[in-house]
């Protein structure tokens, strides 16, 4: 794809972040499986609900702008999940592999944080105010999952982990 134009640029974001969405869906079950706390689990549940709303969500996007639904892949979130499922691998006690799933997780949050951030900024700048409001909603969903990891590490996993 010839990237030519802010729509171009945009378009081209929207399909990685469609990638590494997709991309999180098949690895949550995983994380959830290796997480010990409940707490844990149920947030990562949670958010495997979460994402694939927010899949719809994009489509909803790519219908918006009149575009095929397509991914592009996103090395990024791969990288972050194959460092993940590597740690899931290590031989960890149940505290503190939950304390390390946390840190992968905020790892692809902020990834998608930024890349949701910039869509938001891409969308304003082009006048797309309905796909703007979709993905600021996602944009909200990821920054309260992340607050809620950081919750969950401060008020209980990394003290057991300690």
């Amino acid at each position: 794809m010839k990237l030519t134009n802010l729509n171009d640029l945009f378009l081209h974001e929207l399909k990685d972040i469609y990638h590494a969405e997709k991309q999180i869906t098949k690895a949550l079950p995983a994380m959830i499986k290796a997480a010990s706390s409940e707490q844990l689990k149920t947030a990562f549940q949670d958010h495997l609900e979460m994402t694939e709303r927010q899949i719809d969500r994009l489509e909803r996007v790519f219908e918006l702008l009149g575009q095929k639904v397509s991914g592009e892949k996103c090395m990024a979130m791969e990288g972050i999940i194959k460092e993940c499922e590597s740690m899931m691998k290590e031989k960890a006690d149940a505290d503190v592999m939950d304390a390390a799933l946390i840190g992968c997780a905020q790892r692809v949050e902020h990834y998608e944080i930024a890349a949701y951030g910039t869509v938001c900024t891409y969308a304003k700048q082009l006048g797309l105010n309905d796909a703007l409001d979709l993905l600021h909603t996602t944009l909200e969903e990821e920054k309260q999952t992340d607050m809620l990891l950081t919750s969950l590490a401060e008020s209980t996993i990394n003290v057991r982990a300690r």
